[in-house]
């Protein structure tokens, strides 16, 4: 056994076994992609409180699988470990909106795709979902159902209020109601005909109705 035999490590010859070019180009590509990810997500949000942490571990992701691909491209035992390893890895943060699934998965699959040598399909397929996500989360407001939370006096300014709200809207459906002396509180999910929510205040100055609100509703909140 010679000197270099005993110093000879498998580490040191892995050093070499990606170029410097292809950690530039990956890196440098997967946070391009990953910063596109994140400006459709920004422009695309509809849940409650805007996370920009989530933002950011959008960019992290893709840039981590890039790099986590190329060393197992690069090395066949190493990408078994690198299995084994992954596998005992668990989350256990709560995904409240369903979309941000689809933005995780995108991070995901466009950072593989990169490392993978498939430019052309990564940028070229994160471009058109992003378009797609663009056009069909960002609809218009009014085909979005609403609450409309009304107060009345009284049963008839409750009926001419009913009345009212069945012809300013698409749809009027009654989800709860609460009586008491003096006063009958709605709560009523409506579909509008248009932007125009003006007929809130025709509304609010029908005799006998108090108060009128109208607020947002996807099924899961109010705001």
């Amino acid at each position: 056994m010679s000197f270099n035999d005993i110093f000879k490590s498998s580490f040191l010859e892995n050093i070499a076994a990606v170029s410097l070019l292809d950690i530039v180009l990956t890196i440098a590509l997967a946070f391009g992609i990953g910063l596109f990810i994140f400006f459709v997500y920004k422009k695309t949000y509809r849940g409650v409180m805007y996370s920009s942490s989530f933002g950011v571990t959008l960019i992290a992701l893709t840039m981590i699988t890039s790099q986590v691909i190329l060393a197992v491209t690069s090395n066949v035992v190493l990408s078994l470990g690198m299995v084994g390893a992954l596998s005992i890895v668990r989350f256990r943060t709560a995904i409240k909106e369903p979309l941000d699934i689809a933005f995780l998965f995108w991070s995901i699959a466009a950072g593989i795709i990169l490392a993978a040598g498939m430019i052309p399909l990564a940028v070229g397929g994160s471009l058109i979902i992003g378009v797609i996500l663009l056009v069909f989360v960002n609809k218009k407001s009014h085909v979005n159902p609403y609450i409309v939370v009304l107060s009345c006096t009284n049963h008839a300014s409750e009926i001419n209020a009913m009345n009212f709200l069945e012809g300013a809207t698409e749809r009027c459906i009654v989800k709860s109601k609460s009586v008491r002396e003096g006063l009958i509180e709605l709560n009523m999910e409506v579909r509008l005909k248009s932007d125009n929510t003006d007929f809130v205040n025709q509304l609010s100055a029908i005799n006998g109705v108090n108060s009128a609100v109208l607020v947002s509703y996807n099924g899961e909140y109010m705001g």
